[in-house]
């Protein structure tokens, strides 16, 4: 699977399940709220492996990831302690263009990518431009300062950040302060059915 650049909205109504994480997708006014395609008001029971699938899409259209990537993501999850679904949350949102996005320096995960791929975005000072480079608590993100007047940079000031971050408004940094405990994160995946799915592709 490559990565997903098409409409957001689509695939969250295929989903039932918001991708953007405000259920901007489903606000009246909106078209459809319903699946896309002919059939798509139509309950459908889904089976196990459907199940599997379902999440594991939900994972990778959220956080902008290739099957590819997922499976490096997984494998990386197995070989840290503790739960290996927990673990795979925590490697996902450790990812520094998930963090630009925590932060609250860019509106979606996809422009906060854009970001760190054209270099405006530093980890403890330095210039960072791979947006899955796993990022270690303790760890200072920031927008160059050359950067901080472009477009894509969201300059309003930033509320309601999770408590693993803390966000400096005025000098366009934060600290990822610690690893995300489950309770603090999205809801509506279940994770462990990821983990059944990749159990079974990667040995």
């Amino acid at each position: 699977m490559s990565r997903y650049t098409g409409s957001v909205n689509r695939k969250s109504r295929r989903l039932g399940f918001s991708i953007l994480e405000n259920n901007k997708e489903f606000l009246k006014g909106k078209k459809r709220t319903y699946a896309p395609g002919q059939h798509g008001q139509a309950n459908r029971k889904l089976s196990g492996y459907g199940e599997q699938l379902a999440e594991k899409q939900k994972l990778a259209y959220m956080y902008g990831v290739t099957d590819r990537q997922f499976r490096r993501i997984f494998t990386f999850a197995k070989k840290m302690k503790g739960s290996n679904a927990l673990n795979l949350l925590i490697a996902l949102e450790s990812r520094l263009d998930n963090l630009v996005y925590r932060m609250g320096f860019a509106p979606t995960r996809r422009s906060s990518r854009q970001l760190v791929t054209h270099g405006h975005v530093l980890v403890n000072g330095k210039k960072m431009d791979i947006p899955s480079t796993f990022i270690q608590p303790k760890s200072i993100i920031s927008i160059k300062e050359k950067s901080r007047k472009l477009p894509l940079i969201n300059r309003e000031e930033k509320v309601g950040t999770l408590a693993f971050v803390k966000v400096d408004n005025a000098n366009f940094s934060g600290e990822y302060l610690r690893y995300p405990e489950r309770p603090e994160l999205n809801q509506d995946i279940n994770e462990t059915y990821v983990v059944e799915w990749y159990n079974r592709l990667v040995k």
